[in-house]
């Protein structure tokens, strides 16, 4: 053991108390208390109780749950990270954002929710067949049991780094008291666990960045350290696809990720489904953006603080981390390890971050398998057998990606790895809900086609490219680190792990695998389009948009058209739903007279 891992372990020992381990042991008990409340004193009634909440929810605790189930510990620790090795340019997919959240309020969520659904993906059967709707929640399947392995690792990273304890530990511990708030409380607990989680990562956040300014030498320091190593800069202009971050990748290709994972994802959408009416719904994505824009900065301006912190001794070249990930630990154990009971703030608040994301995800499982698999092919089932079916689901579900987790620390950057794995179904499922939301002349077979198509190319693409990454055989250019101030011995890394540099041999990788996955959620959703409107014209198969149901097109394409069954549409959908117990006809009408 070198010297670097003496330190590492002794400041573990030292910094976290006994009162860090309460606060991080209080957070989980809070999350149970919830959890046992709405399990056996505030009882779901329905499967829409549980699900959706009866559609009764308020608008600031759903825009608190869904800052805090997009923001897991991958934002956290990833986003810091990635400012610290590579600069400020992945703020900028700010613009991205914004942008994502006036298109979305316009035109993606007005229909989902005027429908009355449960299920994003019920959509796509109305819209188009049966067969949509299966491939979209296949999809969404296949991301989330891919995303939440990375969600759950990340803060047992983490918790190893500040205490020593093995991940294959703290992992099943924390992911079964998720499991069990989020089997018996439905989304009632999770949302107000959300909430407790939200104030606790904005606390833990905000803590770290005012001792960490201050400990520096104030915010000059940070801003001037930074500039000088070229971390601050302008937004980069290549045009480029091959270049990893630049303004048109982050605002395009960003803006494309961030709609897809908020503005037809299951995990998000059922949040807003559960708003009673489309202007709170509007006022959730506005609070939304906003959330987010704070967390982006705040987590942005960590990266820059620990560069401040470690400018002249690089901790990735020392050793004195195992991981990239586990950077804002190390600033965290060195700012506020000094005052019992800060590092367990801290800790508590990336697993709050972790918690929530793994809770939505959970949630949103239980509703597309009972919603999307098991009433496609069986029926409605009495509400007992909902209810084991949904509950099932949460604890099979969360067993498995616990299992998973520990697959990921073979793998690149968290952030990184992240979007790029969603994005070989993301580009495709946003490509399929464009088409149904503005496309009315794509029919279902053409649809069809090109999703599938739009995936297997994705798939090609992504999986290729992110092998190349963990192989080494494509990296990337890195800002400068040093280890010329360190005051201790340590054995130097011969290959800062592959990122302050750009292998020969990266050159000669496929261009396709070296664009930047930023771009591949667009890429996706564009091949799926284009597919589907060579086999429309190739086949001569096109909808007339007069024979459709103008609830199924978005409010922005409505207008062009004249509608032959407009008064049978209202009236199909309000018999469909008037024949459920469990939604409100006046609810539904209320909806419906919106978009006249």
């Amino acid at each position: 053991m070198n010297v670097s891992e003496i330190l590492l372990e002794t400041r573990a020992a030292t910094n976290f108390t006994w009162i860090d381990f309460t606060i991080f042991i209080l957070l989980l008990c809070v999350c149970l208390l919830v959890g046992i409340y709405f399990g056996f004193f505030n009882v779901s009634e329905n499967a829409q109780d549980y699900l959706v909440g009866g559609r009764s929810m308020s608008v600031i605790p759903i825009s608190l749950s869904l800052v805090a189930s997009f923001i897991s510990g991958i934002s956290l620790l990833g986003i810091p990270t990635e400012i610290y090795l590579y600069g400020i340019q992945y703020v900028y997919i700010a613009f991205g954002i914004i942008s994502m959240g006036v298109v979305m309020s316009i035109v993606y969520v007005p229909v989902l929710h005027q429908l009355q659904l449960t299920s994003s993906y019920e959509y796509l059967q109305l819209r188009f067949d049966k067969r949509m709707r299966l491939l979209a929640a296949t999809l969404f399947t296949f991301t989330t049991i891919n995303w939440l392995p990375i969600v759950i690792f990340v803060p047992a990273l983490a918790f190893n780094q500040v205490t020593g304890i093995n991940v294959h530990i703290i992992t099943p511990i924390v992911c079964l008291v998720c499991i069990f708030y989020t089997c018996v409380g439905g989304i009632r607990a999770v949302v107000w666990t959300d909430v407790i989680q939200s104030f606790v990562m904005y606390g833990s956040i905000l803590l770290v960045v005012i001792k960490g300014t201050i400990d520096v030498g104030g915010i000059n320091v940070v801003l001037k350290r930074n500039y000088d190593s070229g971390r601050i800069e302008l937004p980069v202009t290549d045009p480029s696809l091959l270049t990893r971050h630049t303004i048109w990748g982050l605002a395009i290709g960003g803006f494309a990720y961030w709609l897809q994972a908020n503005g037809t994802s299951q995990l998000m959408l059922q949040r807003y489904l559960s708003l009673p009416n489309l202007r709170k719904v509007r006022w959730a994505v506005f609070n939304f953006v906003l959330g987010i824009l704070c967390l982006l900065c705040s987590c942005g301006y960590g990266g820059m603080l620990i560069y401040a912190k470690y400018y002249d001794c690089d901790p990735l070249s020392t050793k004195l981390v195992k991981a990239k990930d586990q950077l804002m630990l190390l600033l965290v154990m060195d700012t506020l390890g000094d005052i019992p009971g800060l590092p367990g703030i801290f800790l508590a608040g990336v697993f709050s971050a972790a918690l929530s994301s793994l809770s939505t995800g959970l949630n949103s499982m239980s509703a597309i398998v009972l919603e999307d698999f098991y009433k496609l092919y069986f029926g409605k089932p009495s509400p007992l057998k909902a209810e084991v079916i949904m509950k099932t689901v949460v604890v099979v579900v969360g067993v498995s990606c616990v299992g998973l987790a520990f697959l990921v620390e073979k793998m690149g950057t968290v952030l990184q790895l992240a979007i790029s794995l969603e994005a070989i179904t993301n580009g495709p499922n946003l490509g399929i809900f464009t088409m149904g939301i503005l496309l009315p002349w794509i029919r279902a077979k053409a649809a069809f086609i090109g999703g599938v198509s739009g995936l297997l190319i994705m798939a090609w693409i992504g999986l290729n490219a992110q092998a190349a990454i963990v192989t080494g055989a494509i990296s990337f250019e890195g800002k400068p680190l040093t280890t010329d101030g360190c005051q201790y011995s340590f054995t130097q890394s011969e290959d800062v792990f592959n990122i302050t540099h750009i292998a020969d041999k990266s050159e000669e990788i496929f261009f396709l695998y070296r664009i930047s996955y930023l771009w591949y959620t667009l890429i996706g959703c564009i091949i799926s389009i284009l597919i589907a409107f060579i086999v429309s014209y190739l086949t001569s198969d096109w909808n007339d948009p007069q024979d459709m149901d103008p609830l199924l097109l978005s409010p922005v394409i409505r207008k062009y058209f004249t509608f032959k069954k407009t008064d049978v549409a209202k009236k199909d959908i309000k018999d469909k739903y008037a024949s459920e117990d469990d939604h409100s006809l006046d609810d539904l009408s209320n909806n419906i007279h919106t978009i006249d």
